[in-house]
């Protein structure tokens, strides 16, 4: 099951119930344990050991040297557990002999596209790492703590068990374990998007006709409730079919709303 395009250096352990895919490298020191799958262009290197049933997906390079600049080529080590699903495009750093010389992760952990796990992080097991999750090295991520997208940890930061950390949250100190962690969430529509609209060919008559309207949502004493009321009401004043399409839509769109809309 080993793909004719792909190179397993001497050295390397790899059991027949593994599949390895085009383009992926297998280093000399990896130990691959039952059932793991490469899909393709995976890079595993260093000092590495993978349990059983592991499945990595393309682009993804594990066991690669730390991105540290104190690193000297020692034998560190990194060691995966069993029954993980590695994404397209993670990176996974081995250790640093300052730092214990080991990066660890557990089981039955989702690592997503684009994450990063920096040198001598500890992540526990059933975790899971969205996508461009970005760990600096010595991070410990507590078993089930799941880490949001586009979340960057600080090196030597702790992320207690079972906490979540909402998508976008810059973490700089330890994480308490069964929280939610989360920036504030400030978000604003700041108007109409006119010189877009313009560009796409809306008439003069649209876009006033839809400036109205985000003046009932956004800066009328009226809630959304109110506003989408009224905006309703404005749709029988036109007498122009193509003058009201776009409003009627808007009006639609915030009545089917689910999660509430950001204005």
């Amino acid at each position: 099951m080993i793909h004719p395009t792909a190179i397993v250096a001497p050295g390397a352990q790899v059991p027949a119930s593994c599949s390895v895919g085009p383009w992926s490298t297998v280093g000399p020191n990896v130990v691959l344990g039952e059932d793991c799958r490469l899909i393709s262009h995976v890079v595993l290197d260093g000092h590495l050991t993978l349990g059983r049933g592991n499945t990595i997906y393309p682009f993804a390079c594990v066991g690669v040297a730390p991105q540290d600049l104190k690193y000297a080529g020692e034998p560190t080590r990194c060691e995966i557990g069993d029954g993980n699903t590695i994404r397209e495009y993670v990176t996974v750093s081995r250790g640093t002999a300052g730092g214990g010389g080991v990066t660890r992760l557990g089981d039955g952990c989702l690592i997503m596209a684009y994450t990063h796990i920096g040198h001598d992080s500890q992540i526990g097991n059933g975790c899971i790492l969205a996508n461009s999750a970005t760990l600096a090295g010595h991070v410990i991520v507590e078993d089930y703590a799941v880490v949001g997208a586009l979340c960057p940890v600080h090196q030597y930061c702790r992320i207690g068990r079972y906490s979540y950390i909402g998508g976008g949250t810059t973490i700089t100190q330890d994480v308490l374990p069964y929280s939610l962690t989360s920036i504030e969430r400030n978000n604003h529509a700041y108007g109409l998007n006119k010189v877009g609209l313009e560009r796409r060919g809306f008439s003069p008559a649209q876009i006033k006709q839809l400036r109205h309207a985000y003046r009932l949502l956004q800066s009328s004493k009226l809630n959304t409730t109110e506003a989408l009321a009224a905006i309703r009401a404005t749709l029988s004043e036109s007498s122009a079919r193509d003058e009201k399409e776009h409003v009627a839509y808007l009006a639609d769109f915030i009545a089917s709303s689910e999660r509430g809309i950001i204005k």
